[in-house]
């Protein structure tokens, strides 16, 4: 899939029979010789999985049926399932604090030929730490919540560090916590909560909050920005019912959002429901006002009606309770307007708009924290600049740095590290992606640096200038490697008003202020360079060491400016040697003339740093290039880089491990346009080329983007209020509307 577009809850019933807890221990099970089985892991948490194997004495992988036999869980929650290629997925939650799982294996042909293996699995992170993100000044408090995949028991254990991989000594000029408690109970998830208080004298930097469950390794980071321009700043606010006119940026969804399943008696019941960010306010040229937001937000990726109720804050904010029901504490402040269709091939937006229901919302168009700080240094909400926003140019990418308001990660600042992406995207017509619709691919689209400028729910916020509130884009999809890696996709504004107009046979324009103002640039990701790549190896290394040693060496020369090469590591492929060649940085400064640095020698990639002949003789060189964000490129060189994109984006495509193509900065050589090429993680492309139509090619392997998950979950990622798999059959969106359904009484918030 190729969208973390809207974030997903589940809403599951649950009863549990306690009776079906304990303990219980396993026979110990011979094993006749016919073949053994091993398992990846011993242990994991509830959102991984464990692959297992079988094998034959000879060595050959044996044909085997896989079945879990048994388990210490409770008889309700499960032990979870094995498929038939050996994959292990631990159920969604556990009655202890760690459940031993027996799997047995099965010799194809011989019944009586059987091995088995044991497994513990331990509660993981039912989703990310609410909030995801803060901005906090000295003496601030925040209260942070944690929900575990257990129920009836387990913990959360905190603490403060000055690394998101935790670790190191207490250390109280990093802040306090206090107020330590967990909500538990048999029908549901242990929810555990803490207070942080910030220091109060403090200079400018950051602290993370460590959460653990049950003292095992499954973690969860919570990076807080001390006194970062300073003020307060945090997600809950773009999460919260607003009352009166209300301000953008905020939760919403439409009001149908959510799909409706059978349990075993036949009675119908909601089980998932979806929602994402109510984005800005757009008029048309009759002065008729909109929300703007997209399709697969607000018009269920093209499975909405005109006319349907649009929530504040979204169902996903509501507990899954829509208008209709008792104890709905969402309000609708509009109706769906129209869409842009996605299932088609003359559109290349993502957008739709709600009719503003009278007195809902500020006509000023004003959106959450895009303003100063109040009395409490809390940001307040303003509206962006009006008109049609501003196109991205050579000249603007050089300083460019852009903000967005939005419903999971609040305000958040970044750079733009794309341009002219090609991407393809997998819509669905349910929030449990189980009913694929339409495979979208977009063009010209804009390419945001980072892993948390975004993540799920922060569908349709406005993308804007942070120096002036120009709006850019329409924020629609996502991904992550995992490993701070990531990138965000936007609709450039431009596009999304234009195809509004021609649906809508209107001119329309983003409504707001005409005096420009700064936005607080709140960023949470680690400076461009610096996240971790994989190593590189040994052989690899050894190769680019042979390379730099002879056929690279004949570049060097003193009076061009080239001083010497090296062996290093490729960041525009990680895992990848390359050949330093290290050039005079004063030179480059006068631009005098150079030898041409080729792109790859002996097929290893080149890689350009800059120092100086003293910082070689002493051994203090840098081993790697400075690295600054975002696009600092010629206009010619974009324009070349585009014609180069465009030539090949579609060839690159056709490798089902490839899903965007777009133009970049070179990071081994940053006075070079590249093509940018995402990758599935978990897919090997046919061929990864170094160079193409003269450009050099920088990878990013990504997990592929999720429609309604975080970007940050695991394999077996369960949504905050799914108790156990549903097993009943879903019914469409006109079945639902024909029959009586119910809200469930246990929802796991």
């Amino acid at each position: 899939m190729l969208v973390f577009a809207k974030a997903r809850l589940l809403a599951a019933p649950l009863v549990l029979a306690m009776a079906g807890c304990g303990t219980m221990s396993f026979a110990p099970q011979a094993n006749d010789g016919a073949f053994s089985i091993s398992a990846s892991a011993t242990s994991v948490n509830t959102n991984g999985q464990i692959a297992f194997h079988a094998t034959l004495p000879s060595g050959e992988p044996a044909a085997v049926k896989w079945a879990v036999t048994g388990g210490q869980n409770s008889a309700v929650l499960g032990e979870g399932k094995i498929d038939a290629s050996g994959i292990y997925t631990p159920p969604n939650a556990l009655s202890l604090d760690e459940a031993a799982v027996q799997v047995r294996a099965v010799l194809a042909g011989n019944p009586a030929s059987s091995a088995v293996e044991t497994v513990m699995v331990h509660p993981g992170f039912v989703q990310p730490l609410l909030p995801q993100n803060a901005a906090l000044t000295p003496g601030s408090a925040l209260e942070v919540t944690g929900q575990i995949a257990e129920v009836s028991g387990g913990r959360v254990e905190w603490s403060l560090s000055t690394s998101g991989a935790g670790g190191g000594e207490e250390n109280p000029l990093l802040g306090t916590l206090s107020g330590e408690t967990c909500q538990r109970n048999a029908q549901r998830y242990t929810t555990c909560r803490v207070t942080y208080l910030a220091p109060v004298a403090v200079q400018a930097g950051a602290v993370y909050l460590i959460a653990s469950v049950n003292g095992s390794p499954a973690t969860a980071p919570l990076k807080i920005l001390l006194d970062d321009k300073g003020v307060n700043s945090s997600p809950s606010a773009n999460q919260a019912i607003q009352t009166g006119a209300i301000a953008l940026g905020s939760s919403g969804s439409n009001d149908n959002d959510y799909d409706t399943w059978q349990d075993r008696n036949g009675d119908p019941y909601i089980a998932d429901c979806c929602g994402g960010t109510l984005g800005a306010l757009v008029a048309d040229a009759q002065g008729n006002q909109y929300i703007l937001s997209n399709n697969h937000v607000l018009a269920e990726s093209d499975q909405a009606k005109a006319g349907d109720p649009i929530d504040q804050p979204g169902l996903i904010d509501g507990a899954c309770v829509p208008l209709s029901a008792a104890g709905a504490t969402v309000h609708p402040v509009g109706t769906l307007k129209f869409y842009v269709p996605l299932a088609s091939t003359q559109t290349n937006v993502d957008a739709a708009v709600a009719s503003v229901a009278p007195g809902a919302v500020d006509p000023a168009g004003s959106i959450l924290q895009l303003g100063g700080p109040g009395a409490d240094e809390a940001l307040t909400a303003a509206p962006p600049m009006a008109g049609h926003g501003e196109a991205l140019t050579a000249a603007n990418l050089n300083t460019l740095q852009v903000a967005k308001s939005g419903r999971t990660t609040g305000l958040t600042c970044s750079t733009v590290d794309s341009v002219d992406l090609t991407v393809k995207v997998d819509y669905y017509r349910d929030c449990a992606e189980t009913e694929p619709y339409y495979t979208k691919t977009y063009v010209n689209q804009i390419g945001i640096a980072g892993d948390h400028f975004t993540d799920s729910g922060d569908s349709g916020a406005l993308v804007l200038d942070a120096a002036n509130a120009q709006p850019v884009g329409l924020y629609f999809a996502g991904g992550s490697d995992g490993k701070g890696n990531g990138i965000s996709i936007a609709n450039p504004i431009g596009d999304v008003l234009d195809e509004l107009s021609s649906r809508g046979g209107s001119a329309f324009s983003v409504v707001g202020t005409t005096a420009a103002h700064e936005v607080a640039c709140l960023k949470y990701d680690t400076a461009a360079g610096e996240t971790a790549g994989p190593e590189v190896s040994d052989g690899a290394r050894e190769r680019a060491q042979f390379v730099a040693e002879t056929l690279a060496a004949p570049l060097v020369n003193n009076e061009k400016g080239i001083l010497a090469t090296a062996t290093g590591k490729s960041l525009d492929a990680p895992g990848e040697g390359a050949v330093i060649v290290y050039v005079d940085a004063a030179k480059l400064k006068t631009a005098e003339p150079q030898t041409a640095i080729p792109e790859t020698v002996g097929g290893i990639r080149t890689q350009v740093i800059a120092t100086d002949a003293l910082s070689l003789a002493r051994g203090v060189e840098p081993a790697a290039p400075a690295v600054e964000a975002g696009i600092h490129l010629t206009a010619a060189a974009l324009t070349h880089a585009g014609v180069v994109e465009r030539q090949y984006a579609s060839a690159l495509m056709s490798d089902p491990a490839i899903f965007g193509v777009g133009v970049t900065q070179s990071e081994d050589d940053a006075s070079q346009a590249a093509l940018l090429v995402l990758a599935d993680v978990n897919q090997s492309p046919r061929v990864m080329p170094a160079t193409l139509g003269g450009l050099r090619v920088r990878y990013m392997r990504l997990h592929r983007f999720h429609v309604t998950r975080s970007k940050y979950a695991e394999p077996n990622a369960v949504s905050s209020c799914a108790l156990k798999g549903l097993e009943a059959t879903r019914q469409s969106r006109a079945e639902r509307s024909a029959s009586e359904w119910r809200v469930p009484a246990e929802l796991g918030h």
